[in-house]
């Protein structure tokens, strides 16, 4: 089953297991709650090559939806994957899946999902429960009725009754290491005083019926927003078991992306974040990003510039996050059968990762880089690359420096001189001249040129003046060689693109038992 130590808890901001050392989510989304309600992608691959596949792309953990109809509405409670598929006439998946997991066809849709999770189980992968929706679709809009409580379709009562069975359902499997309770609320009725009623006893119905999972509670707004919990913190009768969700889009920010500064936009971004959300990993809870994503055909313009910010963010405070998402296609999505799912990791017949290169950038926040400490053992820091996943790597003998694995990257420290020194070494970072590889030398407390600055409005741009005057910014060309150009972008012009000149300046310090 799954190498860490089961079950999971809290300690301050961090989830940890059962002794005591943190396990960082680096996890998928994997639908189920659409019309179907079976887990997607079962017409292209047997199940454990899929479970597989999530294990060879280095995440270790799957957001596994469920909409609350499955468990609660009794015409599903017999219902079979046959039967769901034929009912929505769904022939193209339904050959698939006889071809591919024809075991699943006589099996009901809860049976399949309870299938799916221990066979993640078996290949190491913990899962986390996503009550994604009450009545099975396509998620999510301000007025589809499944918004919030006493919405159409969101009976309260009714849903704290889900998962109540879904909880007693899945306690006695050890993978099954925590439940969201809602995503994404939302529409004309949420208010705060809902929130915590509500929350509030869904926490606890969960917590009475499954002590072992953890207990993941989303905010406002499509889950952009728990802020109000600032000046209100929940009142809960468990500890060690409560985390926090956020989502974070380009689009959670309308089209500022596309219409703004790029360098004012991350800093606005990051201001929000931690207005909406952040603030909680210093009240002593963890933050769950359940959900990120964005079009990895690359062509949109507003991912594009959100990317390298969020991954700097998401790297910086080493947050547990959840990609959205993993399924190439869906059987069935706006009345259109097998439609492609551009945000997918894997391509529409599941076959091949669908961005290679992209992946370098989700490999790099699955390493972890921090955790719960009474003492730290040879903190050091790294100069990470959010364009490109990818950190600063020198030795004393290579030249010019260059971008490499974060897995392999050199250990700095950004001295209250303003140094960017190697770690354990009298050698720093000495810019040389414009357009040129900066390189190491010793002489770092007398010369301008190696000391060096965080400036721009995204805080990412890494600066320093050159022996005649001119200012200049740490820059990756796009061989990967570390060069020092003219800032781009630093204020106003919204058709700049500065991300190959941030940087991230990250804390690694894990604890040692």
């Amino acid at each position: 089953m799954v190498v860490v130590g089961l079950p999971l808890s809290t300690k301050d901001r961090w989830i940890v297991d059962e002794k005591q050392f943190r396990v960082k989510l680096a996890c998928v989304s994997w639908p189920s709650h659409l019309g179907t309600l079976v887990p997607e992608g079962l017409h292209k691959k047997p199940l454990d090559v899929l479970s597989k596949k999530i294990t060879s792309l280095g995440f270790n953990c799957v957001r596994l939806t469920w909409p609350v109809a499955m468990v609660t509405n009794s015409s599903y409670f017999t219902l079979t994957v046959e039967s769901s598929f034929k009912n929505l006439r769904l022939n193209q998946g339904f050959s698939g899946i006889k071809a591919n997991n024809p075991q699943f066809l006589k099996l009901t849709v809860i049976q399949a999902f309870q299938t799916v999770v221990q066979n993640l189980g078996h290949n190491k992968v913990m899962v986390i429960l996503d009550n994604h929706i009450s009545m099975p679709g396509w998620c999510c809009s301000r007025t589809d009725g499944n918004g919030f409580f006493g919405d159409q379709y969101f009976d309260p009562q009714v849903w704290i009754q889900a998962l109540t069975k879904m909880a007693i359902m899945f306690k006695s499997t050890k993978n099954v290491v925590g439940m969201s309770l809602r995503n994404e609320l939302r529409g004309m009725k949420q208010n705060i005083p809902d929130w915590y009623r509500y929350m509030t006893e869904g926490a606890e119905a969960v917590h009475r019926a499954n002590q072992n999972v953890l207990v993941i509670l989303s905010g406002l707004e499509f889950d952009i927003n728990l802020g109000f919990l600032n000046s209100h913190p929940v009142k809960l009768s468990f500890t060690g078991k409560l985390v926090f969700e956020v989502h974070q889009y380009s689009f959670s920010m309308g089209d500022a992306w596309i219409r703004g500064n790029p360098n004012d936009v991350c800093g606005s971004f990051q201001d929000g974040f931690w207005g909406n959300a952040g603030y909680l990993l210093q009240r002593g809870f963890p933050l769950f990003i359940s959900e990120f994503g964005g079009d990895l055909r690359e062509t949109n313009v507003g991912d594009n510039r959100y990317f390298p910010c969020m991954f700097g963010v998401l790297a910086d405070l080493d947050l547990d996050w959840a990609w959205w998402s993993f399924q190439g296609s869906y059987y069935w999505r706006d009345n259109l059968q097998d439609p492609e799912e551009v945000y997918g990791v894997v391509d529409k017949n599941w076959n091949e990762i669908r961005n290679p290169k992209f992946m370098e950038k989700i490999y790099a926040i699955q390493i972890q880089h921090q955790g719960p400490s009474n003492h730290d053992k040879g903190p050091y820091q790294m100069m990470f690359h959010p364009l490109s996943g990818l950190c600063i790597n020198a030795t004393y003998l290579s030249d010019p420096i260059r971008l490499a694995s974060c897995k392999d990257a050199e250990k700095w420290e950004y001295t209250p001189e303003k140094a960017i020194m190697v770690k354990y070494s009298q050698f720093c970072l000495q810019a040389v001249g414009l357009d040129m590889s900066p390189r190491l030398a010793t002489d770092c407390n007398v010369k301008p040129n190696a000391k060096w600055e965080k400036i721009s409005n995204s805080g990412m741009h890494i600066s320093t003046t050159l022996e005649n005057g001119v200012r200049v910014c740490l820059d990756a060309d796009k061989n990967g060689l570390l060069i020092t150009s003219a800032c781009k972008c630093l204020g106003g012009d919204i058709n700049c693109e500065p991300a190959s000149q941030w940087f991230k300046i990250i804390k690694h310090h894990l604890y040692i038992n």
